[in-house]
Formats: C-alpha cells, sequence, structure tokens
C-alpha cells in the first residue's frame, strides 16, 4: 500500500477544479493472491469499498470496464479475469453496468462512480483484475502440490484521486460539513471586549479537550459575526457575553439558527464526542 503521487498531461481544456488534474495523489494497494483466492479478495475490497463510502453516506453505482481495443495478454487471461470480477459482484448481489471497451490495457476492472451536487458522475474507486503482470514478474508461489505457480495481482484504490474525492465531497455535504468531518467545529464568538479574557480561557479548554475550535474576538457586532461563522458553515457558534462569564460556560448556536441551553465546557465537549463517536 502507498499514497502514491500521479502525473497525467491532461489537455489545459480539460482541467476542471479538484476533480481533474495534472497531478494527484491516489491510495493505491495490490494484492496478490491465489486463482482460488480471487472471488473472496475481490469481495473484500467491495465490502471495503461500502463500508468507506456509508462513512460518508455516499451512494454509488458499480461498472465494470471490459477489455480495450489495445491491451496486453492473452484472450484467456482477460476472460478470467472479467469472469472473477462479474463473480464477486454477482454472488454479493451488487447491481451493476458493463462499460465496454474502457478497462485498463493490462486487465478489466471495476469502476466505482459517485455523483456530484450536479449529477455529473465522477469514478473514484477501481479494482482491477491483472494476469499479465504477475507473468511479466515471473511471480511464483509453492502450492500444496509442491509445484510452482502463477498468482493473480489486484490494483485497488478506495477512495482514488484525493483531490477528486475531497472535490466530490464538499460539493456533497454543499460545504456543510457534519461535526465529525468539519475542520472547524466551533468558534467563539464574545459579545464585547471585557468577555475576552474568559474567551481565551474557554478556548483553551476546548482544545484540550480536543475540540477543533477557533474564536472570533474582534470588537464587532455579535450579529455580524454570527452571520460570518454561519457563511463559513460552521457547525456550532459558542456565544460568551457577561452572563456566560460569569457562570463560567456558553451558550451554544447551531449553524441552521437554533439555540441551545447554556452549557459548560465540559458539556459541550462531551457532546462533541457523542456527534463524533456516530459520525454527525
Amino acid at each position: 500500500f502507498e499514497l502514491g503521487t500521479v502525473h497525467r498531461h491532461e489537455r489545459s481544456g480539460v482541467l476542471h477544479g479538484l476533480f481533474r488534474v495534472r497531478e494527484f495523489t491516489q491510495d493505491d494497494a495490490h494484492i496478490i493472491c491465489t486463482p482460488a483466492q480471487l472471488n473472496d479478495e475481490i469481495k473484500g475490497v467491495l465490502d471495503f469499498v461500502k463500508d468507506v463510502m456509508g462513512v460518508f453516506g455516499f451512494d454509488y453505482e458499480l461498472e465494470i470496464s471490459t477489455r480495450p481495443e489495445k491491451s496486453i495478454g492473452s484472450d484467456e487471461d482477460w476472460e478470467l479475469a472479467t469472469a472473477a470480477l462479474t463473480r464477486a459482484m454477482e454472488s454479493g448481489n451488487l447491481c451493476y453496468a458493463v462499460n465496454e471497451g474502457e478497462g485498463a490495457f493490462y486487465g478489466p476492472k471495476i469502476d466505482v462512480k459517485l455523483s456530484d451536487a450536479l449529477g455529473r458522475k465522477w469514478q473514484c474507486a477501481t479494482i482491477q483484475c491483472d494476469f499479465t503482470l504477475p507473468e511479466r514478474f515471473d511471480l511464483t508461489y509453492i502450492d500444496s502440490d509442491g509445484r510452482k505457480h502463477r498468482p493473480v495481482m489486484i490494483h485497488r484504490v478506495i477512495l482514488g484521486a484525493i483531490e477528486r474525492f475531497i472535490g466530490v465531497l464538499i460539493e456533497h455535504y454543499a460545504g456543510a460539513f457534519p461535526t465529525w468531518l468539519a475542520p472547524v467545529q466551533a468558534r467563539i464568538l464574545t459579545v464585547t471586549d471585557r468577555n475576552k479574557a474568559y474567551g481565551e480561557k474557554l478556548l483553551a479548554m476546548l482544545e484540550e479537550g480536543g475540540v477543533r475550535v477557533k474564536a472570533d474576538f474582534r470588537n464587532e457586532k455579535l450579529g455580524l459575526k454570527i452571520r460570518e461563522a454561519q457563511l463559513q458553515k460552521i457547525p456550532y457558534m459558542l456565544i460568551v457575553g457577561d452572563r456566560e462569564c460569569e457562570k463560567e460556560g456558553m451558550t451554544p448556536r447551531k449553524r441552521n439558527g437554533e439555540n441551545l441551553s447554556f452549557m459548560t465546557a465540559e458539556e459541550f465537549i462531551h457532546l462533541i464526542s457523542e456527534e463524533c463517536n456516530t459520525r454527525r
């Protein structure tokens, strides 16, 4: 496994934000197995894809891409590889489409496609079955019969291009990341300058409790601070005025405008911890 940097000389006209770039990083792994293990290994990767996409709340479609015009390897190997991918999906009762002629030059593949906010489909995860490279690298293993046999190689990426995945993720949530995923989970908003000292103390307590928190101590109207935090889609705004300073706590406000009851720092840390543990 490696997080490998890949370069592709895309034409300038097709470059598109984070979705199509000339340099990207992907979570690349290669599984070497026996032909008898192939079906279970492919099913294991498909289960891995399901688990990861489920974490982010993605629906996805599966496509099997078959042999292109320019390819390497024998007809027999291509048929075996295509049959293995098809069998793994069918044994898992997975729906899939066939994308004729769009496989890699060395083997067929399963493409996992996510949809962005505009309904465009983007390929992310890929599972490729390869009988050719083990042959070229002369890879062998000793089986129970005491003889040398040729293994099979599975190329797999789960997120695909990290940059593209992040782009789809941002559009999927329309920038309003759930608390567990938000880069900034809360922002402390002081009402007046005299609340700054307690605001700094609260900031330190929340940071120590593992909350990703920032503070806005500017001498601006509270309404402006709230609006800016809402536009930045920060999950929680923590209002700190004279009452909060006196009682040593805060009044949380959600980005949807819902006001919560007064809380201590410990209670808010527990709230954030619960939302992270349940991925809310």
